[in-house]
């Protein structure tokens, strides 16, 4: 999987790993991000019992994502691929800078592209059926001011998930995608420009949550809370596993609510 360092990300391969799998984590940063945590997701997975390992990985770099993909050969090839990296970039249309929107796309965009494109070829190559899962955003079909950028490439994430499932499907392989909504997390430190790994639709400081539930909370969702990357793993799982056997092209909202109101 990538961007399986922080937030979203960290939960959902911590899950997979319980479940048996054997999680790759192709991310920019090993240590997550999370001031709290210091443990690499790999090794807390490893430390229960399972098996990982991390690679580092700059997913706007098609060669790197591949690379990740040729390494699972090493345990079978790729049997599911959760395309999750991501960042977050807010500015108005006429304020934005040509060089962070191509910085968006690229690493949003660009690759789940990549991940996508190797994941199906190695499933391909082996004839065996699988999984993929690409985390798109309540952004994928809902247009906020000041959000171009990260709107734009998140309809882009929803459109080849579903173009890549019609195209897949005659081969067993689904191609699905989780749509998180409002998730409580935190920025953590490090270079704006260069990390990769942050997945959430919209990243929020822990300074900022009593604004934001006082904002959000009871009038916009209406489970009357932000949501928590444990609340959305379980979804990755389900799109991943067999019990999605009939479950393709899908937008799978994980939102409170959110896109109801």
């Amino acid at each position: 999987m990538t961007g399986g360092t922080s937030g979203i990300g960290r939960e959902v391969a911590r899950r997979f790993g319980t479940a048996g799998a054997t999680v790759i984590n192709a991310d920019l940063r090993e240590t997550p991000k999370e001031t709290d945590l210091s443990a690499p997701t790999h090794e807390i997975i490893e430390d229960a019992g399972g098996r990982a390992e991390f690679i580092e990985t700059d997913v706007s770099k098609p060669d790197e994502v591949g690379a990740v993909v040729e390494a699972a050969r090493e345990f079978g090839g790729v049997d599911v691929m959760v395309n999750n990296a991501g960042i977050y970039r807010e500015a108005s249309l006429v304020e934005t800078e040509t060089a962070s929107f191509d910085q968006v796309m690229g690493i949003n965009v660009r690759g789940v592209f990549a991940g996508c494109r190797a994941a199906a070829r190695d499933m391909l190559a082996r004839e065996a059926s699988g999984s993929i899962v690409n985390t798109a955003s309540i952004s994928s079909e809902y247009a906020q001011i000041g959000h171009s950028m990260y709107d734009a490439s998140k309809g882009a994430v929803m459109m080849l998930t579903r173009v890549a499932s019609a195209e897949l499907a005659p081969y067993g392989i689904r191609v699905n995608a989780v749509a998180p909504g409002i998730i409580e997390t935190t920025f953590g430190e490090g270079n704006p420009e260069t990390d990769a790994e942050r997945e959430e639709p919209f990243i929020v400081d822990d300074a900022d949550l009593p604004d934001l539930n006082d904002r959000m909370v009871g009038s916009d969702i209406p489970m009357d809370r932000l949501g928590t990357p444990e609340d959305l793993a379980g979804a990755y799982l389900f799109l991943a596993g067999d019990d999605a056997e009939y479950v393709t092209g899908h937008l799978l909202y994980v939102d409170g609510g959110y896109h109801t109101v």
